[in-house]
């Protein structure tokens, strides 16, 4: 009998609402998995979406704990190493110590436009890092005090390195978007805003005993240098060769396609892909994961579990009867780059129920990835192949629904949870357990199931997505409006009072 390698990696991931731990086997199997949520601080001044560094670690430290029990009980377990990936571009003023000095300023937090467009024009070049300078820009003036306290301004993912190991460092797969110390200057900032540059994928030290006792690992464990949770997801859901695509889940979503060379598409974003010779064009969006999440459990309350949903949302036709929803419940990015874009359902009748509300929530999301898809498809650059990740792609359902929509081939992954495998591979070649990326996305990553398109619901769907197309621009004059007002005026005002004509009291 053949004795299973009981060698596995911890790969950690900082998502938006909740931290993930997975204990990955060398061949990619996902021995145990566990989240942990935490708050996303939205309240106070307009704009602002904060998160607690501190309690990022507590979640990152239940979801391991949960992961390695489930791990160990199912047979010997050797770790071999521990890679993080995570959120951004999200800023986190960092002390010497490893311990944050003030809030995570989240890549949901909309106060540093002016300050990153100001960095742009100073560096001539826009991108990843070019928004967290923006964001360590606007820090620097909004809360001196805290700024003077940071040793670095560091990434999620760097921060919790730093906390793993004591190395400060920016982990970057792509070397352009390296932050010298002459940027930093020009940027306004000191030389705090440029921690040393290493590749994502390397070693970055041994695991501290501290951390180590926290985690339950050995000290002195290896540990892997991050990279973003989106790019993390490229590598485990098994993308290696141009024309491939991704839709990568999560809390935002978002849309990326492999290209043999770097081209320029109005309205998205190129970047170097994480496997040498390769580019991807794309976008990501601000909520279509969360979208559901939130008619669940804020618009419903919670009461009405998601699998009920599910089946009632499954008999509807495609195009949910004549609803659409929009899901820019925090303003939008790709496409459309609207803070100010809101959510609305259009098209409800009396004849709708439950279950048509939820299909147009699902149907939103696959609108959504086509929107960022429909110019990489017009400059030429046509794809057959969707790799699903992250907690939609469970879904079969939703997994049908974006194939109809996209009018593509489907395939999800054995395991769903990208972020976790690509971290896992990142890890697993980093201490040389695979030869490179490649041969770590071939031993580690297997497709389960693909979903071809329904030829009658894609011919429904291309209707509809006429109409949800339209709708941003028809509804923006009205959203704008709605986004003038003071919320708390109303408050105060007697019941029906609002409504009184000529506005007299």
């Amino acid at each position: 009998m053949t004795i299973p390698d009981p060698r596995a990696v911890l790969a950690l991931d900082l998502g938006t609402s909740a931290a993930k731990a997975g204990v990955v086997s060398l061949d990619g199997r996902l021995r145990g998995d566990a989240r942990a949520p935490y708050p996303l601080l939205l309240d106070g001044e307009p704009g602002r979406a904060e998160q607690d560094p501190d309690e990022w670690w507590s979640a990152l430290c239940q979801a391991a704990a949960i992961a390695l029990a489930q791990a160990a009980a199912e047979g010997p377990l050797l770790p071999v190493a521990v890679c993080c990936v995570g959120q951004g571009p999200t800023l986190v003023p960092t002390g010497a110590d490893g311990h944050a000095v003030g809030p995570a300023v989240t890549w949901l937090d909309r106060r540093s436009g002016a300050e990153t467009e100001e960095v742009a024009a100073a560096l001539g070049r826009h991108g990843w890092s070019v928004t967290l300078l923006g964001s360590a820009r606007r820090l620097a003036s909004a809360s001196p005090g805290v700024a003077a306290r940071a040793a670095w301004f560091l990434s999620a993912w760097d921060h919790i390195g730093l906390r793993l190991t004591g190395v400060a460092a920016a982990a970057l797969h792509d070397p352009a978007d390296t932050v010298s110390e002459d940027d930093a200057r020009q940027a306004g900032l000191d030389a705090r805003s440029a921690p040393p540059g290493v590749h994502a994928g390397s070693v970055l030290g041994g695991l501290l005993p501290g951390p180590a006792a926290e985690l339950g690992l050995p000290a002195g464990l290896l540990v892997v240098a991050g990279v973003n949770d989106a790019i993390a997801t490229f590598l485990g859901a098994g993308l290696t060769a141009a024309g491939q695509a991704i839709d990568t889940g999560g809390t935002s979503g978002g849309f990326g396609l492999y290209v043999a060379t770097p081209l320029s598409v109005p309205s998205l974003w190129t970047g170097a892909a994480p496997l040498p010779g390769l580019w991807y064009v794309g976008g990501a969006m601000a909520g279509t994961g969360k979208a559901l999440e939130w008619f669940v459990a804020d618009a419903l309350g919670g009461v009405v579990p998601l699998a009920t949903l599910l089946a009632e949302a499954a008999p509807v036709p495609a195009g949910s009867g004549g609803l659409v929803f929009l899901p820019y419940l925090a303003g939008e990015r790709w496409p459309l780059h609207d803070p100010s874009a809101r959510g609305a359902f259009v098209g409800l009748t009396l004849q709708m129920g439950r279950g048509h509300l939820a299909r147009a929530v699902l149907e939103a999301a696959a609108f959504a990835i086509r929107h960022v898809a429909r110019p990489v498809v017009d400059a030429g650059l046509p794809f057959r192949e969707l790799r699903v990740t992250g907690g939609t792609a469970a879904s079969r359902l939703w997994n049908g629904i974006k194939a109809d929509v996209l009018e593509v081939e489907v395939a999800v992954p054995q395991v769903t949870e990208g972020s976790l495998v690509g971290a896992a591979i990142l890890a697993a070649v980093g201490v040389g357990a695979h030869r490179d990326l490649p041969a770590g996305i071939d031993a580690m990553v297997r497709v389960a199931e693909r979903i071809t398109p329904n030829p009658d619901a894609v011919a429904a769907y291309d209707q509809v997505f006429g109409v949800y197309e339209e709708l941003h621009a028809r509804l923006a004059p009205a959203n704008e409006a709605l986004g003038r007002l003071d919320p708390q005026g109303f408050a105060g005002l007697p019941r029906g009072a609002a409504a009184r004509p000529g506005g007299g009291r």
